[in-house]
């Protein structure tokens, strides 16, 4: 849906404030409820006596159905109003939480994270929407960058937060950390919100199909991968996953292509600037959350950190990427993005390449430092990326190009933790087979851990060095 939302004027600095302060609670919940479960996946394992392969649908099952929820925002909006869409999401995301925290089973939680990214989904673009409405064009600028600031610092903090609380009550509490922002947010909405209820109108038909195959896309891809992991990479499996795969996304296309109000619109991909900074986008995603999923794993099965030294970790790299987001916006307003996009590949690739080289004998700082080389990086990349992407749309498809990028994002974050995880199985496989001959069992173990996650380490890097190609490509217009 590309036309744009019916302008909402809010004349006192004061109401737009609130505006905002409303908005961003729920926007902060959901965001730090995307990263901060990671770092208490391993005592999720030991609690519920499962494997990596199946924990790692917590972080990918999140994903995936963000994703395919944040293309129906503008619907919701449309049908049901701003301040309700807000009002009954946060609600519900308040009761998936406390389902999630309560959880005696490893399906129950799963189901549970699902859930909590559908409605992450629908909430997550709102609040840009609501800041674009109530700010004049002279004061927007200003309100994004504290939006983004918002977004960044939420993932920056998430994991020392869940590190901290694991640490202290267990990973229960993770679920619970969000909902004290969740109901104040709540409990101003009707009030601060007003401003966005509008005369009752018809409401406008939902893109239903788009949706289920949109959904069947996602599983077949998804699902493909984690039965991987379950029963091993058979040809039949294989062929199933990719046929599925491929004529979903073919119907998603054609249909959206067709439909009258589409709720995505691939014409935007026939710009090859925007084509080349969504496959940027994809590497994007995937290395930002597949970070988030194998970082802390990593540190406290091979380190032996604690769970608050895995969140802390996290922590100097995080508060890099809030510092260097503002200076590198000024960067993209004088040079050309696709310089600094490349520039930002190199660092997170080279950021992955160095822990490819690391081991249980690793230290704390030395860790610390190449995960905060990957954040500049990430830091470079995010004004860049979304300023060169949209540059050359033309107006009528610019909110079409903001979702599609978010998207793309969002899905190669779930495609990234999903075919890490499969990875790091199979290298770890394959490693331990190898090592069967020796005698320290233990030694064996560890020594073949450490090398399937080299072997995971080393795929991320390639797959940004790989992104240099059409990273090149954002040339400014």
């Amino acid at each position: 849906m590309s036309a744009p939302f019916p302008a909402v004027r809010v004349h006192s600095p004061a109401a737009r404030r609130a505006v905002a302060l409303t908005i961003m609670l729920g926007t902060t919940s959901v965001i730090l409820a995307t990263t901060i479960v990671n770092v208490v996946l391993p005592d999720i394992m030991r609690d519920f006596a499962v494997d990596q392969g199946r924990v790692q649908w917590l972080a990918t099952g999140f994903l995936s159905a963000m994703a395919a929820t944040m293309l129906s925002t503008a619907w919701w909006v449309r049908a049901y109003g701003l301040r309700r869409t807000y009002g009954v999401a946060l609600a519900v995301f308040v009761i998936v939480s406390l389902v999630g925290g309560l959880s005696t089973s490893i399906d129950a939680l799963i189901l549970s994270r699902i859930v909590q990214g559908a409605i992450a989904g629908v909430i997550q673009p709102l609040a840009m929407i609501a800041l674009f409405e109530v700010y004049p064009a002279e004061e927007r600028g200003a309100a994004m960058a504290a939006y983004g600031l918002g977004v960044v610092l939420s993932p920056a903090i998430g994991p020392a937060l869940g590190g901290l609380l694991g640490e202290a009550f267990g990973w229960r509490a993770v679920f619970f950390v969000t909902l004290p922002l969740c109901l104040v947010g709540l409990v101003l909405a009707p009030k601060t919100l007003a401003c966005f209820e509008q005369e009752r109108a018809p409401r406008p038909a939902f893109d239903t199909l788009g949706f289920l195959l949109l959904c069947a896309f996602l599983l077949f891809v998804l699902g493909g991968l984690a039965h991987a992991q379950r029963a091993g990479l058979s040809v039949g499996g294989l062929a199933t996953a990719v046929v599925g795969t491929l004529v979903c996304g073919a119907a998603f296309v054609a249909w959206e292509v067709r439909h009258r109000s589409p709720m995505f619109d691939p014409r935007v991909f026939r710009n090859p600037v925007f084509a080349a900074a969504s496959v940027v986008g994809f590497a994007y995603g995937m290395g930002l959350y597949g970070s988030t999923f194998l970082v802390p794993i990593f540190v406290q099965s091979i380190s032996g950190f604690s769970v608050l030294e895995a969140g802390l970790l996290l922590l100097p790299g995080g508060l890099l990427l809030a510092l260097c987001i503002p200076p590198a916006g000024r960067l993209t307003d004088r040079h050309s993005p696709h310089l600094i996009v490349c520039a930002g590949l190199a660092c997170f690739a080279l950021s992955f390449l160095l822990f490819a080289h690391s081991s249980a004998q690793t230290g704390f700082w030395t860790l610390a430092l190449w995960i905060a080389l990957g954040r500049l990086g990430l830091a470079l990349m995010i004004p860049a990326l979304n300023a060169g992407a949209v540059q050359g749309l033309p107006l009528s498809q610019i909110a079409q190009g903001a979702g599609a990028l978010n998207f793309v994002r969002q899905l190669g974050g779930a495609f990234g933790t999903s075919a890490l995880s499969l990875l790091l199985q199979w290298r770890l496989g394959v490693h331990q087979q190898d090592l069967a001959a020796a005698v320290d069992t233990a030694a064996e173990a560890l020594e073949a851990s450490t090398q399937a996650f080299d072997d995971s380490f080393i795929a991320v890097g390639l797959v940004f060095l790989s992104a240099l190609w059409p990273g090149w490509h954002i040339r400014r217009a």
